[in-house]
């Protein structure tokens, strides 16, 4: 009997909605799945390691992490998160962002440079997001010290003072007015206006010893999964909300609509377009190695 394919994936709705179906074995030929919940930092980390250092043959990984490890990972056009409108936020205690033009946006951003700023990982898609609009957008030296945190302990730390702003990620989005914060600027919003693009989030890679054949099988998997997830959504709730963390139903769903889009079906022209877009600039500005020509081809 073939072994199951370990995979990794965060315990967040989108993931789990998307796979659903195949970790439960409804999607027909598809590979069996052994699946560990982890944080998009742990298996960044794990992937950086290589696959000789852990036995999970499939991981959700920060699209900032592949220019490290595609030399032994392919990535699948399919299962990961792209989007328009759902881009990390920068949050404040004051209110801010309200200029219209760059000019003024620049003006009014200009109130962080200096500042302490906590982000979820320095290895994050966000985080780069966050550093191409700093140099784009903050005048002087930009930002001050940057402080790493779990991402569900930033919102607090930035309502409790012990930093001055802090990069926010997944269902943030939609609950940061809890805290009694504002979102200064939206990493989203300044990606999407200066390139046209959408916005590359997390990607879905696998071990290319695996081989040819069974990389596109666990692509059409993935395709499938998330196709039997939209016919039928309410197979995939017991899933997500055991897994969401005393999330709120409503805003699982929130989350789950702003993160799964036609590009978790198929990167595409535009997903493909959008990937090479960050990765080259984030090289430009040094924060990442420069990507091989070919290093995004699948199978």
């Amino acid at each position: 009997m073939t072994e199951p394919l370990r995979i990794a994936y965060s315990p967040c709705p989108n993931d789990t909605f998307v796979f659903d179906a195949w970790a439960h074995g409804r999607v027909p030929g598809a590979p069996e799945l052994d699946v560990t919940f982890a944080d998009i930092d742990i298996t960044n980390g794990i992937a950086e390691r290589g696959p000789t250092a852990s036995d999970l043959d499939v991981l959700k990984v920060s699209y900032a992490v592949l220019p490290y490890v595609l030399d032994e990972y392919a990535l699948l056009p399919c299962g990961g998160a792209l989007g328009r409108g759902c881009g990390p936020l920068v949050l404040t205690r004051e209110p801010g962002g309200g200029g219209t033009s760059l000019l003024e946006r620049s003006r009014e951003l200009g109130g962080l440079t200096g500042k302490t700023v906590a982000v979820p990982s320095e290895k994050s898609t966000a985080y780069l997001l966050f550093r191409l609009w700093a140099a784009d957008t903050l005048p002087g030296d930009g930002v001050g010290e940057i402080v790493v945190l779990p991402f569900d302990q930033i919102m607090p730390a930035v309502r409790d003072g012990k930093v001055d702003a802090g990069l926010v990620i997944h269902e943030a989005r939609f609950t940061y007015q809890n805290y009694g914060l504002n979102c200064l600027a939206d990493m989203g919003e300044h990606w999407e206006a200066t390139t046209g693009l959408p916005i590359p989030l997390g990607a879905i890679i696998a071990k290319r010893s695996l081989g040819e054949d069974l990389l596109r099988s666990l692509a059409d998997a993935a395709r499938a999964s998330v196709r039997m997830a939209w016919d039928d959504p309410e197979a995939s709730r017991p899933y997500v909300l055991e897994h969401a963390q005393e999330m709120d139903p409503s805003v699982a769903d929130q989350h789950i609509g702003l993160y799964v889009n036609e590009f978790t079906a198929d990167l595409g022209e535009d997903g493909y377009a959008a990937v090479r877009g960050l990765l080259t600039r984030a090289a430009a500005e040094g924060l990442v190695p420069a990507l091989a020509p070919d290093a995004l081809a699948f199978p």
